[in-house]
């Protein structure tokens, strides 16, 4: 049952209570048609966990970008009697116990009406949700998602982008477990995507870790296709971000203006996986995530007696192939300093290119071990993998 009324009630208070004091707490959404009273066409509040802290993150909707920014006790309160403050003429409040639909008048009168909880979330157990906790929730609208036309403009999946959508996610997953051990809101962190190409999870690792982590995050995309770069660009430009970089060039000539503390290369086609991770390992990078696409380069360079019945068989030999030069890659990161993995970063019904290798630097170069691992490896398959030649000297000297 609907109920309604038009008591000018003192619907801000009732706001403040179920924000800030309301365990059932789900959503709050306001709106109006942008003037020069009103800065954004939208604000959204919603609870999130973060490091085990709960905090009330804020988005911020205007035509042509959205920032998001989270807070927590006095700032909280301080920046919701802000938000109040500015005249808003559509509000809805969602708890667990109900939906509250405010409209406020160009009289100023205002209109409320109650229904049943739309939306049947637990936000006081965030953290342990039934379904995976992904940095960007589906059922949450999302501007930089929308823009990349992964969702809809309610907050939902486009049908076809399901495993873009999962793919996204799990890469921030990981990129959020990964640098948490080397990160600070003081201290910079530089990024270099290697062969960014059309730039998802570029912009995806950009929003996340400024935006929703509210770190000092910049990102530099290197991509050789002048066209991919300009798409970007023209993207970042509408989104009114800084700190957003885009390079058309070979990742061999990008020269940063200072060494990354992060190389990302998220399908790079063929060498370019090996141009990523050799830059990465010159510049002294503290994690290299890479996962690798399309690779032919020992193709056509395995040969084995046993292994013959394997390799005659083209997809088999290039299966085969693609798992010795991620092997190679994974023990080159070793020798030279690095704790490697190699992991399957999404389920392969999202995406067959799920292999991801994750590198952090924490030992010391020259692991004996590895560097024995290496030459038999190379002496069974009679291979020079081509990240030994872009390494050249680096590596010559523990081989030797």
């Amino acid at each position: 049952m609907k109920n309604s009324n038009e008591n000018l009630i003192d619907y801000k208070d009732t706001i403040r209570d179920a924000v800030l004091k309301d365990s059932g707490f789900i959503r709050l959404v306001l709106s109006s048609k942008k003037n020069d009273m009103i800065p954004w066409i939208k604000v959204a509040v919603r609870p999130v966990e973060i490091k085990g802290r709960r905090k009330h993150q804020f988005s911020y909707y205007d035509t042509k970008k959205v920032i998001v920014k989270n807070y927590f006790g006095d700032e909280l309160v301080a920046m919701l009697d802000e938000l109040l403050a500015i005249p808003f003429n559509q509000i809805t409040l969602m708890t667990t116990s109900s939906d509250t639909n405010i409209r406020i008048t160009d009289k100023g009168k205002v209109l409320t009406s109650t229904s049943k909880p739309s939306c049947n979330e637990e936000p006081q157990d965030l953290s342990h949700d039934r379904k995976k906790a992904f940095p960007i929730p589906d059922g949450v609208p999302d501007e930089l998602l929308y823009t990349l036309g992964v969702m809809n403009r309610e907050g939902h999946v486009r049908p076809g982008m399901q495993g873009k959508f999962h793919q996204v996610n799990e890469f921030l997953l990981i990129l959020d477990r990964s640098i948490s051990e080397f990160t600070s809101p003081e201290q910079p962190i530089h990024v270099v995507d290697c062969g960014s190409g059309n730039a998802y999870l570029t912009f995806a690792a950009y929003y996340y870790l400024n935006m929703v982590r509210g770190l000092n995050v910049q990102v530099s995309g290197v991509e050789a296709n002048e066209k991919l770069t300009q798409k970007c660009i023209e993207l970042r430009d509408n989104l009114g971000w800084q700190g957003l970089e885009f390079w058309t060039m070979r990742i061999a000539d990008f020269v940063p203006p200072v060494p990354p503390d992060v190389v990302l290369s998220l399908h790079a086609c063929d060498t370019a996986t090996d141009d990523a991770i050799a830059q990465g390992i010159l510049w002294g990078s503290k994690l290299i995530l890479a996962a690798p696409c399309c690779q032919h380069e020992l193709n056509t360079q395995i040969s084995s007696q046993i292994f013959r019945p394997i390799i005659r068989h083209g997809i088999l030999k290039e299966r085969l192939a693609d798992i010795i030069t991620d092997s190679f890659r994974a023990i080159v990161l070793r020798i030279m300093g690095y704790s490697t993995d190699v992991i399957q970063f999404v389920d392969p019904e999202h995406s067959a290119k799920n292999i991801m290798i994750r590198a952090e630097k924490k030992l010391k170069p020259g692991h004996k071990p590895s560097v024995q691992e290496y030459k038999e490896l190379k002496d069974f398959w009679k291979v020079t993998p081509y990240i030994e030649k872009l390494l050249g000297e680096q590596i010559d000297k523990y081989l030797r």
